[in-house]
């Protein structure tokens, strides 16, 4: 049976006053999407969105730069990247996932008949993307690489240059490139979105959601961009999985994409004032290894003299009442993700008690 492992872990772990484990942004209320909009225009409960809601592709599609042709609405990014690799892979293939990694996508890539080959985004680099490490990985079945960016768990943002190497490699053997771009719009400061990697060619697949930079994981509105072959073979692939989305969700996701700018603006002022906090908590404990992330919710620092930090979880969490994600969901126990787009008064409280827990290690 294939499973996600960490998608289960986060479903059943136990609840606690002080979450530094789930990585999205804090909410949005209904006052803060809604705004001026009518109750009976956010509402209707029925239209025409058989392959997405027509309004939401144009929007999408223009943010991006390119047709509704190429776009195609999911359940979420995990959704998208799942009608991603159905549309991509089958069996006998290879994916390259890289590693540390989301394991969701390891789950999809095997869902869809491949064998998954991991390639490293290594700590001593930086969680850096390297192109000759992902190019020593190749196999003669590579039909996708699959990679994060920013980088989930890191926050390490790849180079142009590095994914254009990649798209190179790709397109040279007849595979295809998958970019998750998630938390890429979860920036610290006020510089424009980074460039979507759909944007660099016909080889590059871009997935992204509201859930993570937005704080509107409840809608579970994610998209896939991609040149206009693979997104209607994407749009086939959801006929058998869901058929269709949640009308009134692909209706509110339009009121969101008609203001992201002061979502992002939102979600930029938490960020920066809750990495400032964690900062200066991690770069002065003899326990953690820091390593700045560069866009995200998350970090992911090593903790010394810890070899799995499962246990040191457990122990947050029972004697703490706080709760941080153990590395080895991420194929790297010695470290864990730290998430910080909560709330700043519990963010600091949190890392209170995660300073005490670690002192004690």
């Amino acid at each position: 049976m294939i499973t996600a492992p960490y998608m289960r872990w986060a479903k059943t772990r136990p609840r606690v006053t002080y979450d530094l484990a789930a990585s999205g942004l804090q909410p949005v209320t209904t006052e803060d999407l809604l705004g001026d909009t009518t109750a009976k225009d956010a509402f209707d409960l029925s239209g025409p969105n058989d392959e997405g809601y027509p309004p939401l592709r144009e929007a999408i599609a223009a943010r991006y730069g390119v047709t509704p042709a190429s776009v195609s609405i999911g359940g979420g990014a995990s959704g998208a990247n799942f009608l991603a690799c159905l549309a991509l892979l089958e069996a006998g293939d290879d994916a390259l996932i890289e590693t540390p990694g989301y394991d969701p996508l390891f789950a999809a890539a095997r869902a869809a008949g491949a064998t998954v080959v991991p390639f490293t985004r290594s700590w001593d680099r930086g969680f850096a993307l390297d192109p000759d490490v992902v190019r020593a990985a190749l196999t003669p079945r590579t039909k996708l690489i699959v990679l994060s960016n920013a980088h989930n768990p890191s926050g390490s943002v790849a180079s142009g240059d590095a994914l254009e190497q990649i798209g190179v490699m790709a397109q040279a053997i007849g595979a295809r490139v998958l970019v998750d771009e998630v938390y890429a719009e979860a920036q610290y400061r006020n510089d424009p979105p980074p460039r979507a990697a759909a944007r660099l060619g016909p080889v590059f697949v871009s997935t992204n959601s509201l859930t993570k930079a937005y704080g509107l994981a409840g809608l579970r509105c994610g998209w896939v961009v991609a040149e206009p072959g693979i997104s209607q073979r994407i749009r086939n692939a959801r006929d058998i999985v869901d058929g269709s989305g949640a009308f009134v969700a692909e209706r509110l996701a339009l009121t969101a994409f008609e203001r992201l700018d002061a979502l992002r603006a939102r979600a930029r002022d938490i960020l920066s004032g809750n990495l400032a906090m964690l900062r200066d908590m991690a770069v002065s404990h003899q326990r953690l290894e820091w390593l700045e992330p560069e866009a995200g919710t998350t970090a992911f620092p090593r903790v010394r003299g810890v070899d799995d930090t499962a246990a040191f979880v457990d122990r947050l969490i029972v004697e703490h009442d706080t709760i941080v994600v153990p590395g080895r969901f991420f194929q790297a126990p010695s470290h864990i993700r730290i998430s910080f787009g909560g709330r700043r008064e519990m963010v600091a409280e949190a890392l209170r008690r995660l300073d005490r827990a670690l002192s004690s290690v």
